[in-house]
Order: structure tokens, then sequence, then C-alpha cells
């Protein structure tokens, strides 16, 4: 596969491959199923090395039956179960051996073709027995209040001392992975901008950058420091939206109309600069569909902007009300981040240094300089700290990009040829985003495998909520940053 280095393991080496590259301080990202040609199931394991800016690609083929890998990782606890659902791959003595995302009487698609025959959830939540005098139980959803996404989530408490919670998702299949099968690569980039709006350039990005290294293209420099400040654009909406929510969930309403005020003005920007206020229909394999022109009205904008968000977060860090709700509320530690896959400014909050525009630049972050915030602490408080101090990156790398945008060509011929194959990245203001491509004989889409931050988040958010307060529930939930599309897909 482009963009990583393959190689070939056996079922008996599995494990042996996993624990040794966790030894060495490396990471597998996840892992997925696809069948080539309609034949024999092939598992691709994507894991970042330690020290190289490129990832590798283990490939098992034919296989049925594979030990799971979540005593090493239990971050690909939920992966192996959506393969177990999807594919019909038995992972032997996996700890949560129980559908994710099929319930009774619902079928699967994928390949094309609805599958009732692999697994049939029987419908139960398979939730733990908990017994006790006072213990209740609350099942909340999966329809809720407001324009929330379709979720349940159960709490077992007493008083308002929450026991232990379990969240219930997939409520909604929307078949965005089989939607890109057999559709022309250029063309689908159009289904990946609308995988999650929120994140519509970042998912473009990904998608373009695995389709480009399929085909092996070069994208223009121009192009490539515009997906920079498009990309930054929308991680400044997504974080100005953030810390309006967040005050939202404390109560402080001035904060939170003044965020959201803030969220507005950015996105008339991106309106103003691209026609939509989410940067759709601007990426495209091999560059851009059309040339920007930011000019100099867009540095003075974005530095009023900044101006204004500087006072802003002044105003949050002297409201001891907010404050007081965030400090120690759902902490999440540096161990359980990293074993379960925590990604973007929630692992980051909890002291985990990592992000793949540094680490594995792509478009034109290898010539920037990309700061890092981290955080030691892991509560609600550090991840909008984080978060906060991102924006103020965001800001800088902007204008930054301003001052360097050159003319030139925006777009380069991007044609993969047939069973090619590439792996595209980018770090969504959620964090690490990958989609994996595969072309058919025809030339078309034969699989997208989307692997997006909030199904790493959610899976490490529970373990926030055990132990916590009804109280702080909604506090924590909002200071992830979640959201249910990027499960659901």
């Amino acid at each position: 596969m482009k963009g990583t280095r393959s190689k070939s393991i056996t079922v008996e080496g599995l494990k042996r491959e996993a624990q040794n590259l966790r030894d060495r301080g490396g990471r597998i990202q996840f892992v997925y199923a696809w069948c080539p040609r309609g034949k024999d199931t092939e598992l691709r394991y994507i894991a970042a090395v330690p020290n190289k800016q490129e990832f590798e690609t283990w490939i098992l083929r034919g296989a049925t039956s594979v030990p799971t890998l979540a005593s090493i990782w239990p971050l690909l606890g939920w992966h192996e179960r959506e393969t177990m659902d999807l594919y019909g791959i038995k992972f032997g003595d996996h700890p949560e051996p129980y559908p994710l995302v099929l319930w009774k009487d619902r079928a699967s698609h994928i390949n094309g073709k609805h599958l009732t025959e692999h697994r049939r959830g029987d419908g139960g939540q398979y939730l733990p027995l908990i017994e006790g005098e006072d213990v209740q139980q609350l099942p909340f959803g999966p329809v809720r209040a407001d324009v929330l996404e379709s979720a349940e989530f159960t709490f077992f408490y007493v008083g308002e001392h929450i026991i232990h919670y379990q969240p219930r998702l997939f409520f909604k299949h929307r078949g965005m992975e089989s939607r890109f099968e057999s559709c022309d690569p250029e063309r689908a980039v159009i289904v990946a901008e609308r995988v999650s709006a929120v994140g519509s350039v970042a998912h473009a990005l990904a998608y373009c950058g695995a389709v480009e290294r399929a085909a092996g293209c070069i994208v223009p420099v121009r192009a490539r420091a515009l997906r920079v400040l498009l990309a930054e654009l929308e991680r400044l909406y997504n974080h100005l939206h953030y810390l309006g929510h967040l005050c939202h969930t404390t109560t402080l309403k001035v904060g939170e109309a003044q965020g959201k005020l803030l969220e507005e003005t950015a996105k008339q920007l991106n309106g103003k600069l691209t026609g939509s206020r989410f940067l759709r229909s601007i990426l495209v394999p091999g560059g851009l569909r059309r040339d920007l022109e930011p000019d100099q009205w867009l540095g003075e904008q974005l530095e009023a902007l900044r101006v204004e968000f500087a006072a802003y977060v002044e105003r949050l860090e002297e409201s001891e009300s907010h404050l007081d709700r965030l400090i120690t509320t759902g902490v999440l530690s540096q161990r359980v981040a990293f074993d379960q896959g925590a990604t973007g400014p929630v692992e980051r909050a909890s002291g985990l240094d990592r992000d793949l525009r540094r680490d594995h630049p792509y478009a034109y972050y290898g010539s920037l300089p990309v700061g890092v915030p981290t955080n030691d602490e892991g509560d609600a408080y550090a991840r909008a700290r984080v978060r906060i101090a991102e924006a103020e990156t965001s800001f800088a790398l902007c204008q930054r990009i301003l001052l360097l945008l050159e003319p030139g060509d925006v777009r380069s011929a991007c044609e993969p040829q047939p069973m090619s194959e590439g792996l595209g990245w980018a770090e969504s203001p959620r964090g690490s985003l990958f989609y994996a491509v595969h072309i058919g004989e025809d030339g078309r889409l034969a699989r997208v495998k989307i692997k997006s931050p909030s199904f790493s988040n959610w899976r490490a958010f529970p373990f926030t909520v055990h132990d916590s307060n009804m109280m702080d529930y909604a506090i924590n939930e909002a200071s992830f940053g979640l959201t249910i599309a990027g499960c659901d897909r």
C-alpha cells in the first residue's frame, strides 16, 4: 500500500509482531478487512513505527479466525468487533465477544450486498450485573432532546454517583463506506466531505491523500499550501464552537453566546473565501478544483478575529464558576488514553505528544513549524486549554501561509491505476483521521476504509465517567468534543 511499508504476516506470528511493536514504543492505529477481487478476505493492520514518518501495513491473507490483539492493544477492541460483525472473521479470546454494530433483525451492508448470516446480535446491551439495594439503572436515549444524534447511554448510579456507564452507538447505518464503492475516484471526494460535516476538509484531505498516493501524484506547492490554510480554518471554527458549547454545559450563557458568535464570524470568513461555510467543494485528488485568492483581506480579518478570541479566552479564565466545573472533571489518565486509543486534543490533554501534522507531515505541514500543545492533567479544563492553544497555533499557521503563498498551479493530473491502493491521513480538529483506498480492476473504487477520531475517543470516554457524578456528565461529554456521525458512518 503506497504511503506505507507493507509486509505479510501469518496468524502464528501476529501476536509476536504486535507485542514487538508495543515494546518498541509504536502503535497500531486500526485494523480493517476487505476482499480483493471478491475472493479471500484480507486483514490490514496499520501501524505507526517509532521515529519513522512512514506507516506500516501488515497484511494477513485468507484467515477466517485469528487471535485477538485487544489484550496487547485494547484500542483494537472495537475495530475487531466491527470486523467480526461485517466480515465474519473470528477473533479468538476476544475480551468483548459480542456485536458492536449489528443488532437483532438488522442486516449489514458490505461490498454492495446485504449480509445477514455472519453475525446477528440479539439486540441486548450486554450490560454488567450490578446489584445493590440503592443501585438504580437509567437508560437515556436513543431519541434525545434538541438536535443530538441517536445514541443510548445506560447509567448505573447511587444518588448522584455513577458506578458504571455504557454508551450504545451505531443506531444508524449510513452506508458511507459502501457508498464509495464503484465511484469514480475523483468524484468520490464529494462523499468524503459528507461523512462528518464539521470535518469536511479533514475527510477530503485524507481521502485525496490516499488517492494521490495510489496514483503517485505530485500535488502543486500552491495547492498544498492552500490545503493547510483550509484545514486550519476548519480547526478554528471547530474549536470556537467547542468553547461556546462547553460554556453551555457549565451554564455560562454569556460565554456560550460569545463563543458561538466567534464561530459564526469564522464561518463567514470561510464562506467569503470559498463560497462554503464548511469549506466544501474545493479539494479534489491532485490539488484544488479552483484557485483561491485570500489576498490581504483574509489576513486582516483573521487578525481581528484573533484579538477578539484572545479577549474571550481571558474572560473565560477569569470566570471562576466556569473553571470550577472543569477542573478535576472527567480525568483521563495517560495510560488509559494510550491503551484505549484516544486521539487529538483528548490524548494531548493527557500528556501524549502526538500530532500527524508534525509526526507524519502531509500537504505543506512539513515546511511549517507546527506547535503541538500538551497538558498532563487529563481533565476537562486540560482538554479546553489544549484546544485554546491549538486555536492560537491555527491563527499563526494561517498568517504564515498567507505570507508564503506564491503564484502557481493548483492541480495536477491524478489517475490511479487499476488494483492500486493508498493510505491517506489528516489531523482533524478531533484527532487522527485515516482513509485506506483500494482501486478495482475497472479503475473505480473497490473499498474505502475510514478510521475516524470519534470512533477512537468514544471508546476512551467511558473510563472518565465511571466513578464520577451525574452533575458533571454533560460537561465531561462536551469536553471530549465527540460526534456520533464519526462512528455510525
